[in-house]
């Protein structure tokens, strides 16, 4: 344990270098106090001025607490000292009960602490570790309590029938208590950044008794890339797609045959939680021909180490496929085309194994969801996943993989129904039971285009390399079933935000192969919904839809945060953008409207979207594995990382290289270089191809009517 002494008049340091090198001490020295440390607190205290403040930070957290005996208890009172303790093992006759890490568990404000930390008002502490005391150590109502509660920035429902435990109080007029460690606040990733500064102002206007105390610096290690009205450098849409990309390296998510085995293998399970602890920075990255594991989840440990999600999943490889091909070719990195062949290789080899690669199974060409979940078909994954090897192949002018990216296009086809819908989620069980045509006949309507809509981007380009009728027509009816159910008829997953932000891109490649009258209506439509929600500095607010139509809405209670996936909203209105779900998508969507319709507006909204994420990616030199990543979540209106972190499996905090990383790079790769996915696809020629695959794997095999080609 270590103690320091802080007072504006003295200046002396002394202790081991944990102690020293703490984040609060480093702002205390920026902020000219004078601070002399101790290794114990009996001497602290004998030296102290009467009236001084002491800090007693804990220096072997989470293992050991600070301690503080009955008789230094009473000196501290004699000398009328003003004592901040943290994370304490002992104070007085109280000593620690229990020690508690906190899972789902936020920071709220009991109390209003000042003008900006208001009652009920939300903090992170993540999964910091708590020290309970017996007896308590105070009778008076905690400043600070832990306890799993629902909200944006406020706990809505209050505490009532709340669990709580203990984290900031006053033990009596001379002693304050923190029951975790905070002096480490940027070190372990304390959010908001901005509140946890608050939170320190408070703690040192009561011990100087300077009602009027502020710090003119802090100490934050995860930043925005730009501030809100900063300038950008003409280079600056390079730079993030060349940081975006090497965030792949930063975070070691190419798997390595030398860490494979012990991390990957170890912690992917049965799929079901694929999390375990972050790469070490020592490990060598791989060069995609092993795949790319997810990302990050939202969760972050006690020292601020962020937890990883290990799965293997085919989506990401075919999309990370295409930011690597994206970047490779705008920056002229021949490194980065190498990963995207790699990746592209690994992929239809990994994921096309079994029934899928049987040309007799009614799932050929599929591509089976993860390692772990082979026999898992969804639409949309396998859409993204064949999307983004399109771009890549299109890029690297390579058409070693057409015939398995057609084949998959196909395999999805032939399991829409005749409205042109496919439903969510399909099955190897049910597809081999029933058999493809079973699924083609189907008379099904899925009004949520969180599923559908890629899948028809993937049938209309397909249409425009082939002329086979059906997969225009069956387009067609599906996007216009889907607007005329807009919107109360829509269902939405995690808000109706996303599923517009989905729509656009199907939209636009429909006017592309289609240009009459009504498509160009839906399109103008269906963008200026969007773009309603458009905030000033370019990100799309989020907004939650009909409740009765939502899979994930907002938190019903206290008792249900996190225990499903879930927005990062609480409220309509509250001001954040979803780089998984909405902003992400429909950047990549709004690249496609622009392009098609050169509508000035439009290209101006794009350029906007562009600027933002330009703005918001992540920059931190200490937290490397997370330099160049856009985290799921961005508060727009503070322009930091907050929301609500209900989601289960994909909070504020997560990252992801497929989702989002690689649609956020190569959108901007595609911005950079004046072009557009469609520009880049239709470069592709697999008429000959497609004419094949759509004869063996449909029209041979049923009954005939007429010619379907055009």
């Amino acid at each position: 344990m270590l103690t320091l002494i802080a007072c504006k008049k003295e200046i002396a340091v002394v202790g081991g270098d944990q102690a020293t090198n703490s984040n609060l001490v480093q702002v205390l020295c920026q902020e000219g106090y004078a601070v002399k440390m101790f290794n114990n607190a009996s001497e602290a205290i004998i030296k102290a001025k009467e009236q001084s403040g002491i800090v007693m930070i804990a220096d072997n957290y989470p293992e050991q607490g600070t301690v503080l005996t009955e008789e230094e208890e009473q000196q501290i009172t004699e000398k009328d000292l003003k004592v901040f303790i943290e994370f304490p093992e002992q104070i007085g006759s109280a000593k620690k009960k229990k020690s508690t890490t906190l899972n789902l568990e936020r920071i709220v404000i009991c109390d209003s602490l000042s003008p900006q930390l208001n009652k009920m008002g939300l903090m992170s502490f993540n999964r910091c570790v708590i020290n309970e005391l017996e007896p308590a150590a105070t009778d008076s109502a905690p400043l600070l309590v832990a306890a799993k509660v629902a909200g944006f920035d406020k706990a809505v429902y209050g505490l009532d029938n709340t669990p709580t435990i203990p984290v900031l109080y006053k033990k009596n007029n001379h002693i304050m208590v923190a029951g975790t460690r905070i002096s480490n606040f940027a070190s372990y990733a304390y959010r908001p950044e901005k509140s946890t500064k608050q939170l320190f102002e408070y703690i040192f206007r009561w011990m100087e008794k300077d009602p009027e105390l502020t710090f003119k610096s802090w100490l934050q290690f995860v930043n925005p890339s730009f501030e809100k009205k900063t300038g950008l450098p003409k280079n600056a849409g390079a730079e993030s797609v060349r940081k975006g990309v090497e965030w792949y390296y930063n975070g070691h998510m190419l798997v390595d045959q030398n860490w494979k085995h012990d991390w990957v293998d170890k912690y992917i399970g049965d799929g079901t939680m694929p999390v375990g602890p972050g790469l070490p920075d020592s490990l060598k990255n791989g060069d995609g021909s092993l795949g790319v594991i997810e990302g990050h989840m939202s969760g972050i440990d006690c020292l601020g180490r962020q937890m990883y999600r290990y799965w293997m999943r085919y989506d990401v490889q075919g999309e990370s496929a295409y930011a690597f091909a994206s970047a490779g070719q705008l920056l002229d990195e021949p490194k980065y085309t190498q990963v995207s062949r790699n990746l592209l290789d690994y992929s239809f080899k990994e994921f096309r194994d079994g029934e899928r690669n049987d040309p007799s199974s009614p799932t050929y060409g599929l591509l089976g969801w993860a390692t772990t979940h082979k026999y898992v078909y969804y639409g949309d994954d396998n859409a993204r996943a064949l999307l983004g090897s399109l771009g890549a192949t299109a890029l690297l002018k390579d058409t070693s993989w057409d015939q398995k990216i057609v084949e998959g296009i196909i395999g999805n086809f032939r399991t829409t129904g005749v409205n042109g819908f496919r439903q969510g989620r399909l099955d190897e069980e049910t597809i081999q039971s029933h058999g493809w045509q079973w699924f083609y006949n189907r008379d099904i309507v899925n009004a949520h285009p969180h599923f559908e809509s890629w899948n028809w981007a993937c049938y209309l380009w397909l249409y425009s390399q082939t002329g086979y009728k059906p997969l225009l027509e069956r387009v067609q009816k599906g996007v216009s079933i889907m607007m005329e159910n807009y919107p109360d008829g829509w269902a939405w997953t995690n808000g109706i935000q996303q599923e517009r932000g989905r729509m656009l891109l199907p939209l636009a490649w429909l006017y592309r192969v289609n240009p009459n009258e009504q498509t160009l209506k839906w399109l103008r439509f269906m963008t200026d919904e969007l773009l309603k929600n458009q905030v000033e500095c370019g990100g799309i607010i989020e907004e939650l839809g009909n409740a009765s139509k939502g899979s994930f809405g907002r938190t019903p209670s206290n008792a249900a945060y996190g225990l499903t996936e879930a927005p990062l909203i609480f409220e309509n209105g509250d001001p954040i953008a979803d780089m998984l779900y909405t902003t992400n998508f429909a950047f990549a969507g709004l690249c496609e409207v622009a392009a098609c319709t050169r509508d000035p507006e439009y290209l101006k909204a794009l350029e906007k979207m562009k600027d933002f994420l330009i703005r918001i990616q992540v920059r931190s030199d200490h937290f490397k594995s997370i330099d160049g990543a856009w985290f799921r979540s961005f508060n727009f209106k503070d322009w930091n990382y907050w929301a609500s972190n209900a989601d289960a499996g994909w909070g504020a905090w997560s990252t992801l290289t497929g989702w989002i990383q690689s649609w956020i790079v190569g959108t901007i790769a595609r911005t950079e270089s004046e072009t557009s996915l469609w520009d880049l696809v239709s470069r592709k020629d697999v008429e000959k191809i497609g004419n094949e695959v759509i004869n063996s794997m449909i029209v041979s095999q049923l009954p005939q009517t007429e010619p379907e080609q055009e």
